[in-house]
This record gives structure tokens, C-alpha cells and sequence, in this order.
């Protein structure tokens, strides 16, 4: 199997750890993940989700403005240290180049704040797929910088 990629973005916000883990896991996806970043689209919709997007094994349909999609499993659930999730079945422009992504969430003290850093681990679809996976990489990361601005705005509201 061609290797993984991964990629990390982080942001100090001005929260305690507890309430940045809590309002994180909770906080609908289309209000954080709302604005285009090359060929990344908004997050239109959350469809299907089951349970209260606390626990472990829950999934939602997560759906993209132009029309792609992909299911989220949450995998991990540690308050207020991380959660994990998986997504697959993606479809739509990146279906060709990913497999699927293992993300995670962690928070940790961070001078009166707390640092907030959000990471994928990216699985090509194919070997060729492989070989693009660092430049979508380099792409992801600034789609992630403007993720974590509108968090921060969201969670210091």
C-alpha cells in the first residue's frame, strides 16, 4: 500500500482546554468548515448522525458544497485531551486521490489559552494517488489555518 501523508495545523485560542474540547466536538461542522480553499469545498450539510457525537462508533454523512461526500465515524472520544474520527467512502473530486483520512482533534494547555491542533493522516487511493498527496497536503494545511480562524472566532464569542 503507497504511504500516508500527514499533516497538522495548530492555533492557540484563549479557552480553557475543557471548554475547547467540548465546544469543538459539538459545534456544527458548516459553520467552521464554511469558506473554499482551492479545491477544497465548505462543508454544505451533516445528514444521518447517530447519537450525540459523543462516543465512539457514531456516524454521520457529511456533505460538500458541489456535491461530493464522505461518512465520518467518530474513534475516539478522550475529553479533554483529543477525539479521533475516520472518513471514507469520499466521493466527489478528492475520491480519486484519497482513500481515506484519519483526523484528530487534540487540545493541550497553552500559556492562558490552550493549543488547539488539528490533524489528518491522509491514505491515497492509489499508488499514483501517493505521489500527489504532499502538494494536497500543502493545501490542507492552509484550509486548516482558516478552520481553526473561524473556531477561535466561534469559541472567544
Amino acid at each position: 500500500m503507497p504511504s500516508s501523508v500527514v499533516v497538522a495545523q495548530s492555533r492557540a485560542i484563549p479557552v480553557t482546554v475543557e471548554d475547547a474540547f467540548r465546544r469543538t466536538l459539538a459545534i456544527p461542522l458548516p459553520v467552521i468548515c464554511s469558506n473554499w480553499y482551492g479545491p477544497i469545498p465548505p462543508i454544505k450539510d451533516v445528514l444521518e448522525q447517530t447519537g450525540d457525537w459523543d462516543a465512539a462508533g457514531q456516524t454521520r454523512l457529511i456533505t460538500m458544497v458541489g456535491g461530493g461526500s464522505l461518512r465520518e465515524e467518530l474513534t475516539s472520544v478522550d475529553p479533554p485531551r483529543s477525539f479521533g474520527y475516520r472518513l471514507s467512502d469520499i466521493k466527489g473530486p478528492m475520491a480519486a486521490l484519497i482513500g481515506s483520512v484519519d483526523g484528530k482533534w487534540s487540545f493541550a494547555p497553552a500559556g492562558t489559552g490552550t493549543g488547539v491542533t488539528w490533524q489528518w493522516t491522509i491514505y491515497p487511493k492509489s499508488a499514483v494517488a501517493a505521489l500527489l498527496l504532499p502538494g494536497f497536503g500543502k493545501i490542507w494545511k492552509g484550509y486548516a489555518r482558516g478552520v481553526l480562524e473561524n473556531l477561535s472566532a466561534q469559541l472567544v464569542d
